[in-house]
């Protein structure tokens, strides 16, 4: 099992940048695919971004291209992901989550962090 604890979240102006952390406790942290999540208030939970197991390779939603980046620190059981030109658009709760090799949904998640962007 693994738990996972964010952290980053906040109040920032529109075209500003945050920084989310996901700490992961347990050995095993580098067999899990990583991702971020978000919910907006009334709307359905939604994949933001992942990275696979090595790192290697990401994934982006087309809402985050080119504006957010994920990334993973195995030897630290960390994952980050660096949010810049942030819109209004993006208010929501980010919640990181981790799938166990061989599973078709994550399986693991964190209590969410807030990120509200104003105009």
């Amino acid at each position: 099992q693994v738990q996972l604890v964010e952290s980053g979240g906040g109040l920032v102006q529109a075209g500003g940048s945050l920084r989310l952390s996901c700490a992961a406790s347990g050995r095993t942290f580098s067999s899990y695919t990583m991702a971020w999540f978000r919910q907006a208030p009334g709307k359905e939970r939604d994949l933001v971004a992942a990275i696979s197991r090595s790192g290697g390779g990401t994934y982006y939603a087309d809402s985050v291209k080119g504006r957010f980046t994920i990334s993973r620190g195995n030897a630290k059981n960390t994952m980050a992901l660096q949010m810049n030109s942030l819109k209004p658009e993006d208010t929501a709760v980010y919640y990181c989550a981790a799938k166990t090799e061989g599973k078709y949904e994550y399986n693991y998640w964190g209590q969410g962090t807030q990120v509200t962007v104003s105009s």
